[in-house]
C-alpha cells in the first residue's frame, strides 16, 4: 500500500509532462499557416480539439488540432495566458502586415445606408432584406473573383492560352455584376467588365 502514492505521484508527474509537451507542440494564437484549400490564415483561438483560424479570403474556420495538411509559416507556442480579446485586437494588424490584401474597407453609397431591398411577387408575401447585408455579399463575390483571377494568373500548370481564356471568362463575370456598381460609394471599388478593361 505504501508504494501506491509513489506510483500515483509518478503518474501525475508523467501526465503533467505529457500535457506540457502537447501544449508546446500546439500552435498558439498568432501562428501563421497556409491551408491547401483556404490559403493564408492566422490562428485566433484554441478550442479543446480544434484551432479557430481566420483565413484572409475565407474568414473564420475551425480546423482540427490533429490536421497536418497545412504548412506552418510561423509557429508561436501555445500560451494559455493569451486571451481571445488580445488576439482579436492584433488580428487585423497581423493580417494587414502579412497579406496586404483583402482587408480594405469597401463602403456602401450614402444614399443606400439603412435601406431595404423588397422582393415581391404575385401571391407571395414580400421579403425585406437589409441593403447592408446584400451589399456585403456582393463585396464578398467581388473579392473572391479577384482571388480567382490572381490564382489563375499565378498558376504554374496552366499555359498562357488557358490563362487568357479563363481570364476572359472572369472578366465576363465582372461584366455581369456591373449592375450592382450603383451600391458602391467609391468608383475604384466597381466591378469592371470587358468594356472597362484597357
Amino acid at each position: 500500500m505504501a508504494g501506491r502514492p509513489l506510483f500515483f505521484g509518478f503518474s501525475c508527474y508523467l501526465c503533467t509532462a505529457i500535457k506540457q509537451e502537447q501544449t508546446m507542440n500546439y500552435l498558439g494564437v498568432g501562428s501563421r499557416v497556409k491551408h491547401p484549400a483556404f490559403g493564408d490564415g492566422v490562428i485566433v483561438r484554441l478550442h479543446v480539439a480544434a484551432y479557430e483560424v481566420c483565413f484572409t479570403q475565407f474568414g473564420l474556420k475551425m480546423v482540427g488540432k490533429d490536421y497536418s495538411g497545412w504548412t506552418v509559416v510561423e509557429h508561436i507556442p501555445a500560451e494559455e495566458s493569451v486571451t481571445f480579446s488580445e488576439a482579436e485586437q492584433s488580428l487585423a494588424k497581423i493580417l494587414r502586415a502579412w497579406a496586404g490584401t483583402g482587408l480594405e474597407k469597401v463602403e456602401l453609397g450614402d444614399r443606400w445606408k439603412n435601406g431595404k431591398m423588397i422582393l415581391q411577387a404575385d401571391g407571395v408575401q414580400p421579403k425585406e432584406i437589409p441593403i447592408d447585408n446584400f451589399f456585403h455579399k456582393i463585396v464578398m463575390m467581388r473579392d473572391r473573383l479577384r482571388v480567382l483571377e490572381q490564382q489563375v494568373n499565378a498558376h504554374k500548370k496552366l499555359d498562357d492560352e488557358d490563362k487568357v481564356n479563363l481570364q476572359q471568362y472572369i472578366t465576363r463575370c465582372y461584366g455581369s455584376m456591373t449592375t450592382f456598381n450603383i451600391l458602391f460609394k467609391n468608383r475604384e471599388d466597381y466591378f469592371v467588365g470587358e468594356s472597362g478593361k484597357e
